[in-house]
């Protein structure tokens, strides 16, 4: 075996262990079900768009939290620190941050349109974790959810785009516990 194969052959089994430890990072995407639903009573209040607007933002506050809490529940090591790939895996999340500064904007600028380009930045972001979990449900909730959010935000109000991202979110949640079940079985 040459050194090339030998790093693929390592990389290969680091993606395959930090999916299996992490459970593809299920914890997470089931934390954000609550969090979509949060968003959901918000948007479908009669409030100002920039106070619905300003209440989504404040809803993501506790995600990580509600993450740790349901990691615990499902067994997962929420850090993770043993794979050298957690790090890339925090690298893909860090990287939304400095996308949300694009929804801050339209925050003031749309703001009408301020949770459709939130919600595509959430779609979007998943994409690279489709690679990290070797997980083709990322892979095509990513797309899903980037390209029906954009279609809805720019035809209906914001209260749609918002139950849509929940009852997405709650499908997501289920075919990532398939996903993980089919692999246990590999």
């Amino acid at each position: 075996m040459d050194q090339k194969e030998f790093t693929d052959s390592a990389l290969r089994q680091m993606r395959t262990d930090i999916a299996q430890e992490q459970k593809r990072g299920i914890h997470i995407i089931s934390a954000s079900v609550i969090i979509w639903a949060l968003i959901l009573l918000i948007h479908a209040s009669s409030l100002p768009v920039l106070q619905k607007n300003l209440y989504t933002f404040c809803c993501s506050a506790p995600l990580i939290p509600l993450a740790y809490l349901i990691s615990r529940r499902l067994g997962i090591d929420f850090q993770g620190k043993s794979n050298p790939l957690t790090g890339l895996g925090m690298l893909f999340t860090l990287n939304q941050i400095l996308y949300i500064l694009i929804a801050m904007w339209i925050y003031a600028a749309v703001p009408d349109k301020m949770l459709m380009v939130y919600a595509m930045i959430f779609g979007a972001h998943l994409l690279p974790y489709g690679w990290l979990y070797c997980s083709k449900v990322y892979y095509v909730f990513s797309l899903i959810v980037t390209v029906s959010v954009f279609v809805l935000g720019l035809n209906c109000p914001s209260s749609a785009v918002a139950a849509f991202m929940f009852v997405n979110e709650i499908i997501f949640s289920c075919c990532l516990a398939v996903e993980n079940k089919t692999a246990q079985k590999d």
